[in-house]
Protein backbone atom coordinates (compact mmCIF):
# COMPACT_ATOMS: atom_id res chain seq x y z
CA UNK A 1 0.00 0.00 0.00
CA UNK A 2 1.82 3.69 -0.96
CA UNK A 3 0.72 6.66 0.67
CA UNK A 4 -1.21 7.42 -2.74
CA UNK A 5 -3.59 5.05 -1.68
CA UNK A 6 -6.95 6.53 -1.55
CA UNK A 7 -8.24 4.12 0.91
CA UNK A 8 -5.58 5.23 3.70
CA UNK A 9 -6.42 8.70 5.02
CA UNK A 10 -3.82 11.10 4.70
CA UNK A 11 -4.00 12.67 8.04
CA UNK A 12 -6.02 10.77 11.08
CA UNK A 13 -7.62 13.00 13.46
CA UNK A 14 -9.75 11.96 16.52
CA UNK A 15 -11.04 12.87 20.14
CA UNK A 16 -9.85 10.57 22.45
CA UNK A 17 -9.54 11.46 26.93
CA UNK A 18 -10.14 14.98 26.46
CA UNK A 19 -7.68 15.10 23.69
CA UNK A 20 -7.70 16.17 19.81
CA UNK A 21 -5.46 14.19 18.45
CA UNK A 22 -3.83 14.84 14.51
CA UNK A 23 -1.27 12.10 13.24
CA UNK A 24 -0.07 13.04 9.84
CA UNK A 25 -0.15 9.55 7.33
CA UNK A 26 2.25 9.81 4.67
CA UNK A 27 5.34 7.76 7.10
CA UNK A 28 7.14 6.71 3.92
CA UNK A 29 7.01 10.57 2.35
CA UNK A 30 8.11 11.62 6.25
CA UNK A 31 4.30 12.74 6.41
CA UNK A 32 5.20 15.70 3.59
CA UNK A 33 2.57 18.04 3.45
CA UNK A 34 -0.36 18.44 0.64
CA UNK A 35 -3.00 20.86 0.03
CA UNK A 36 -5.63 17.84 1.87
CA UNK A 37 -3.67 17.44 4.32
CA UNK A 38 -3.60 21.22 5.41
CA UNK A 39 -7.43 21.34 4.47
CA UNK A 40 -7.98 18.52 7.03
CA UNK A 41 -5.90 19.91 10.22
CA UNK A 42 -7.51 23.41 9.61
CA UNK A 43 -11.24 22.11 9.58
CA UNK A 44 -10.26 19.93 12.68
CA UNK A 45 -8.82 22.60 15.12
CA UNK A 46 -11.32 25.03 14.03
CA UNK A 47 -14.05 22.30 15.22
CA UNK A 48 -12.16 21.51 18.21
CA UNK A 49 -11.98 25.32 19.24
CA UNK A 50 -15.18 25.47 20.72
CA UNK A 51 -15.66 21.83 21.54
CA UNK A 52 -15.73 21.51 25.34
CA UNK A 53 -14.49 17.85 25.05
CA UNK A 54 -11.23 19.01 23.40
CA UNK A 55 -8.89 20.37 26.60
CA UNK A 56 -5.64 20.20 23.92
CA UNK A 57 -4.65 19.40 20.63
CA UNK A 58 -1.56 16.50 19.94
CA UNK A 59 -0.07 16.52 16.84
CA UNK A 60 2.57 13.61 15.62
CA UNK A 61 3.68 11.98 12.97
CA UNK A 62 3.55 8.48 11.77
CA UNK A 63 6.05 6.15 11.18
CA UNK A 64 9.68 5.83 12.71
CA UNK A 65 11.44 9.01 10.60
CA UNK A 66 9.78 11.89 11.69
CA UNK A 67 6.86 14.21 12.43
CA UNK A 68 6.87 16.29 8.71
CA UNK A 69 9.25 16.83 6.07
CA UNK A 70 7.39 19.47 4.71
CA UNK A 71 5.81 19.89 1.63
CA UNK A 72 5.54 18.02 -1.21
CA UNK A 73 8.08 19.47 -3.53
CA UNK A 74 7.64 16.93 -6.21
CA UNK A 75 4.32 18.86 -6.68
CA UNK A 76 5.34 22.19 -6.41
CA UNK A 77 7.97 21.43 -8.98
CA UNK A 78 5.35 19.81 -11.29
CA UNK A 79 2.78 22.68 -11.08
CA UNK A 80 5.22 25.31 -10.76
CA UNK A 81 5.69 23.89 -14.64
CA UNK A 82 2.17 24.59 -15.26
CA UNK A 83 2.03 28.10 -13.92
CA UNK A 84 1.97 27.59 -10.14
CA UNK A 85 -1.48 28.37 -9.53
CA UNK A 86 -2.11 25.07 -7.18
CA UNK A 87 1.05 25.76 -5.10
CA UNK A 88 -0.39 29.39 -4.69
CA UNK A 89 -3.45 27.90 -3.43
CA UNK A 90 -1.89 25.27 -1.33
CA UNK A 91 0.65 27.98 0.64
CA UNK A 92 -2.40 29.97 0.79
CA UNK A 93 -3.82 27.90 2.82
CA UNK A 94 -1.18 26.49 4.61
CA UNK A 95 -0.06 30.52 6.07
CA UNK A 96 -3.65 30.57 7.19
CA UNK A 97 -2.97 27.19 9.22
CA UNK A 98 -0.06 28.49 10.85
CA UNK A 99 -1.69 31.56 11.53
CA UNK A 100 -3.82 29.50 13.30
CA UNK A 101 -1.94 27.19 15.39
CA UNK A 102 -0.23 30.37 16.81
CA UNK A 103 -3.04 31.92 17.86
CA UNK A 104 -5.07 28.95 18.63
CA UNK A 105 -7.18 29.81 21.94
CA UNK A 106 -5.87 25.73 23.16
CA UNK A 107 -2.63 24.21 24.29
CA UNK A 108 -1.14 23.05 20.87
CA UNK A 109 1.48 20.27 21.61
CA UNK A 110 3.33 19.60 18.90
CA UNK A 111 6.07 16.32 18.55
CA UNK A 112 8.74 17.32 16.83
CA UNK A 113 9.97 13.83 17.42
CA UNK A 114 12.88 12.81 14.26
CA UNK A 115 12.64 15.05 11.42
CA UNK A 116 10.83 18.22 11.04
CA UNK A 117 11.60 20.45 7.71
CA UNK A 118 9.96 23.46 6.43
CA UNK A 119 6.23 23.20 6.76
CA UNK A 120 6.85 21.12 9.02
CA UNK A 121 8.20 23.55 11.29
CA UNK A 122 5.07 25.24 10.18
CA UNK A 123 2.79 22.65 11.62
CA UNK A 124 4.70 22.98 15.36
CA UNK A 125 6.88 25.60 15.74
CA UNK A 126 4.35 28.13 15.83
CA UNK A 127 2.33 25.90 18.52
CA UNK A 128 2.24 26.28 22.56
CA UNK A 129 4.42 23.62 23.41
CA UNK A 130 6.88 22.30 21.45
CA UNK A 131 8.20 18.83 22.62
CA UNK A 132 11.58 17.42 20.89
CA UNK A 133 13.73 14.59 21.40
CA UNK A 134 16.82 12.97 21.00
CA UNK A 135 15.92 12.12 17.81
CA UNK A 136 15.00 15.39 16.76
CA UNK A 137 16.59 17.29 13.54
CA UNK A 138 14.64 20.52 12.33
CA UNK A 139 15.73 22.95 9.70
CA UNK A 140 14.81 25.22 6.73
CA UNK A 141 16.33 23.61 3.65
CA UNK A 142 14.52 26.01 1.70
CA UNK A 143 17.36 27.48 -0.09
CA UNK A 144 18.69 24.30 -0.88
CA UNK A 145 16.43 24.01 -4.17
CA UNK A 146 16.23 27.43 -5.18
CA UNK A 147 13.20 28.58 -2.31
CA UNK A 148 13.39 30.95 0.53
CA UNK A 149 11.99 29.50 4.56
CA UNK A 150 8.21 30.42 4.54
CA UNK A 151 5.62 29.01 7.13
CA UNK A 152 6.62 31.74 9.21
CA UNK A 153 10.38 30.60 9.05
CA UNK A 154 11.23 33.73 8.83
CA UNK A 155 9.46 35.07 11.78
CA UNK A 156 11.43 32.47 14.01
CA UNK A 157 14.57 32.71 12.39
CA UNK A 158 14.97 36.35 13.02
CA UNK A 159 14.08 35.94 16.86
CA UNK A 160 17.05 33.63 17.39
CA UNK A 161 19.57 34.63 19.56
CA UNK A 162 21.56 37.40 17.42
CA UNK A 163 22.28 35.79 13.96
CA UNK A 164 22.17 32.10 14.94
CA UNK A 165 18.80 32.26 11.95
CA UNK A 166 20.42 33.79 9.49
CA UNK A 167 23.48 30.92 9.39
CA UNK A 168 21.02 28.22 10.15
CA UNK A 169 18.95 29.92 6.86
CA UNK A 170 21.74 30.29 4.66
CA UNK A 171 23.35 27.25 5.38
CA UNK A 172 20.41 25.18 5.72
CA UNK A 173 22.09 24.12 9.18
CA UNK A 174 19.93 21.27 11.32
CA UNK A 175 19.09 21.79 14.68
CA UNK A 176 19.48 19.47 17.06
CA UNK A 177 17.03 18.85 20.66
CA UNK A 178 19.36 21.55 22.17
CA UNK A 179 19.74 23.71 19.79
CA UNK A 180 15.80 24.08 18.70
CA UNK A 181 15.07 24.87 22.30
CA UNK A 182 17.96 27.27 22.28
CA UNK A 183 16.87 29.07 19.24
CA UNK A 184 13.30 29.29 20.38
CA UNK A 185 12.19 26.30 18.03
CA UNK A 186 10.83 24.33 20.86
CA UNK A 187 10.45 24.10 24.48
CA UNK A 188 10.56 21.14 26.10
CA UNK A 189 12.77 17.86 25.82
CA UNK A 190 11.49 14.56 25.88
CA UNK A 191 13.06 11.35 25.49
CA UNK A 192 11.45 9.48 22.52
CA UNK A 193 10.34 6.43 24.29
CA UNK A 194 8.46 8.27 26.80
CA UNK A 195 6.29 9.76 24.07
CA UNK A 196 3.33 7.71 24.26
CA UNK A 197 3.15 7.55 28.39
CA UNK A 198 3.44 11.62 27.89
CA UNK A 199 0.20 11.53 25.74
CA UNK A 200 -1.30 9.37 27.92
CA UNK A 201 -0.29 11.59 31.51
CA UNK A 202 -1.46 14.98 29.40
CA UNK A 203 -5.11 12.90 28.74
CA UNK A 204 -5.13 12.15 32.37
CA UNK A 205 -3.71 14.83 34.21
CA UNK A 206 -2.62 18.53 32.71
CA UNK A 207 0.01 19.13 30.33
CA UNK A 208 1.95 20.94 33.10
CA UNK A 209 2.13 17.99 35.38
CA UNK A 210 3.27 15.38 32.30
CA UNK A 211 5.97 17.91 31.89
CA UNK A 212 6.97 17.88 35.34
CA UNK A 213 6.57 13.82 35.24
CA UNK A 214 8.25 12.95 31.96
CA UNK A 215 10.62 16.59 30.70
CA UNK A 216 14.32 15.93 31.05
CA UNK A 217 16.77 19.07 31.12
CA UNK A 218 17.42 20.02 27.41
CA UNK A 219 20.87 18.61 26.29
CA UNK A 220 23.07 21.33 25.23
CA UNK A 221 23.09 23.63 22.07
CA UNK A 222 26.17 23.27 20.06
CA UNK A 223 25.50 25.94 18.23
CA UNK A 224 24.71 28.49 20.44
CA UNK A 225 28.16 27.68 21.66
CA UNK A 226 29.42 29.14 18.27
CA UNK A 227 27.66 32.45 18.47
CA UNK A 228 30.53 34.87 18.69
CA UNK A 229 31.58 33.78 15.37
CA UNK A 230 28.33 33.32 13.68
CA UNK A 231 27.14 37.17 14.82
CA UNK A 232 30.51 38.70 13.50
CA UNK A 233 30.00 37.11 10.66
CA UNK A 234 26.34 36.80 9.62
CA UNK A 235 26.02 40.50 10.94
CA UNK A 236 27.24 41.94 7.48
CA UNK A 237 24.81 43.90 4.83
CA UNK A 238 25.11 41.81 2.15
CA UNK A 239 25.52 37.71 1.27
CA UNK A 240 29.20 38.57 -0.39
CA UNK A 241 29.88 40.21 2.71
CA UNK A 242 28.89 37.84 5.23
CA UNK A 243 30.80 34.93 2.88
CA UNK A 244 34.18 37.35 2.95
CA UNK A 245 33.89 37.50 6.72
CA UNK A 246 33.50 33.34 6.97
CA UNK A 247 36.32 32.92 4.59
CA UNK A 248 38.20 35.44 6.41
CA UNK A 249 37.73 33.87 10.36
CA UNK A 250 39.79 31.38 11.76
CA UNK A 251 37.25 29.43 12.93
CA UNK A 252 37.30 26.03 11.06
CA UNK A 253 33.14 25.74 10.99
CA UNK A 254 33.18 29.22 9.60
CA UNK A 255 34.91 28.50 6.38
CA UNK A 256 33.20 25.31 5.84
CA UNK A 257 29.62 27.52 6.28
CA UNK A 258 31.22 29.96 3.67
CA UNK A 259 31.26 26.45 1.48
CA UNK A 260 27.64 25.62 2.28
CA UNK A 261 26.27 29.33 1.53
CA UNK A 262 27.96 29.48 -1.92
CA UNK A 263 26.72 25.87 -3.12
CA UNK A 264 22.98 27.41 -2.79
CA UNK A 265 20.71 28.72 -4.97
CA UNK A 266 22.59 32.91 -5.20
CA UNK A 267 19.16 34.33 -5.71
CA UNK A 268 17.76 32.41 -2.86
CA UNK A 269 19.98 33.24 -0.32
CA UNK A 270 19.78 37.09 -1.06
CA UNK A 271 16.29 37.18 -0.95
CA UNK A 272 16.30 35.09 2.52
CA UNK A 273 18.35 37.21 3.85
CA UNK A 274 16.64 40.43 2.75
CA UNK A 275 13.42 38.87 4.12
CA UNK A 276 15.12 38.12 7.85
CA UNK A 277 15.77 41.29 7.79
CA UNK A 278 12.29 42.25 7.52
CA UNK A 279 10.96 39.53 9.45
CA UNK A 280 13.13 41.03 12.53
CA UNK A 281 11.69 44.78 12.06
CA UNK A 282 7.91 43.08 11.74
CA UNK A 283 5.21 43.72 14.53
CA UNK A 284 3.35 40.15 14.21
CA UNK A 285 3.84 36.89 12.47
CA UNK A 286 0.55 37.78 9.97
CA UNK A 287 2.75 40.75 8.52
CA UNK A 288 5.63 38.08 8.01
CA UNK A 289 3.31 35.52 6.46
CA UNK A 290 2.10 37.78 4.43
CA UNK A 291 5.22 38.96 3.25
CA UNK A 292 6.53 35.57 2.90
CA UNK A 293 3.75 34.58 0.56
CA UNK A 294 4.58 37.26 -1.77
CA UNK A 295 8.19 35.87 -1.93
CA UNK A 296 6.54 31.94 -2.44
CA UNK A 297 4.59 33.33 -5.66
CA UNK A 298 7.33 35.15 -6.38
CA UNK A 299 9.49 32.29 -6.47
CA UNK A 300 7.02 30.31 -8.56
CA UNK A 301 8.33 31.99 -11.58
CA UNK A 302 12.09 32.06 -11.41
CA UNK A 303 14.22 29.60 -12.65
CA UNK A 304 16.00 28.28 -9.30
CA UNK A 305 12.86 26.67 -7.91
CA UNK A 306 12.37 24.17 -10.34
CA UNK A 307 16.05 23.76 -11.14
CA UNK A 308 16.87 23.05 -7.32
CA UNK A 309 13.69 20.78 -7.15
CA UNK A 310 15.09 18.97 -10.35
CA UNK A 311 18.17 18.55 -9.44
CA UNK A 312 17.93 17.43 -5.65
CA UNK A 313 14.66 15.30 -5.63
CA UNK A 314 13.17 14.69 -9.26
CA UNK A 315 16.61 13.74 -11.56
CA UNK A 316 18.71 13.64 -8.31
CA UNK A 317 22.16 14.53 -10.26
CA UNK A 318 22.81 17.34 -6.89
CA UNK A 319 24.40 19.23 -9.34
CA UNK A 320 21.97 22.43 -9.90
CA UNK A 321 22.75 25.05 -12.32
CA UNK A 322 21.57 27.98 -10.43
CA UNK A 323 21.02 31.52 -12.75
CA UNK A 324 22.31 33.82 -11.03
CA UNK A 325 25.54 31.47 -11.65
CA UNK A 326 27.33 33.42 -8.41
CA UNK A 327 26.42 35.49 -5.02
CA UNK A 328 28.29 38.54 -6.43
CA UNK A 329 25.98 38.50 -9.70
CA UNK A 330 22.83 39.04 -7.61
CA UNK A 331 21.38 42.19 -8.53
CA UNK A 332 19.51 44.11 -5.93
CA UNK A 333 17.20 44.83 -8.61
CA UNK A 334 16.20 40.97 -9.28
CA UNK A 335 15.98 40.98 -5.28
CA UNK A 336 13.42 43.71 -5.53
CA UNK A 337 10.79 41.89 -7.57
CA UNK A 338 10.46 38.61 -4.82
CA UNK A 339 8.54 41.62 -2.54
CA UNK A 340 6.34 43.57 -4.95
CA UNK A 341 2.69 43.61 -4.21
CA UNK A 342 0.43 41.09 -5.69
CA UNK A 343 -2.74 42.88 -5.66
CA UNK A 344 -5.90 41.06 -5.44
CA UNK A 345 -3.77 37.94 -4.53
CA UNK A 346 -2.50 39.36 -1.28
CA UNK A 347 -2.77 37.01 1.71
CA UNK A 348 -4.02 39.72 3.92
CA UNK A 349 -3.78 38.21 7.02
CA UNK A 350 -4.43 40.23 9.76
CA UNK A 351 -3.25 40.10 13.74
CA UNK A 352 -6.52 39.46 15.64
CA UNK A 353 -7.31 42.83 18.06
CA UNK A 354 -7.55 42.81 21.45
CA UNK A 355 -10.26 42.47 23.01
CA UNK A 356 -10.94 46.22 25.07
CA UNK A 357 -11.46 46.00 28.62
CA UNK A 358 -14.81 47.15 30.22
CA UNK A 359 -12.85 50.25 31.41
CA UNK A 360 -11.64 51.23 27.45
CA UNK A 361 -15.93 50.72 26.42
CA UNK A 362 -16.81 52.62 29.46
CA UNK A 363 -14.16 55.29 28.52
CA UNK A 364 -15.38 54.85 24.60
CA UNK A 365 -18.93 55.62 25.44
CA UNK A 366 -18.24 58.59 27.35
Amino acid sequence: MTDTDTTTPEVLIEKNGGLGRIVLNRPKAINALNHTMVREIAAALAEWSDDDEVRAVVVTGAGERGLCAGGDIVSIYHDAKEGGTGSRDFWRDEYILNAAIARYRKPYVAIMDGIVMGGGVGVSAHGSVRIVTERSMIGMPETGIGFVPDVGGTYLLARTPGELGTHIALTTARLSAGDAIACGFADHYLPSEKIESFIEAVAETSIDEALAQFAEPAPVSELLAQQNWIDAAYSADSVPQIVSRLQGSDVPEAAKAAEQVRSKSPIAVAVTLRSLRRARAAESLEEVLNEEFRVSVACLKSHDLVEGIRAQVVDKDRNPQWSPATIEEVDPAQVDKFFAPLGDLELGLTPPQPRPSATSVQEGLQ
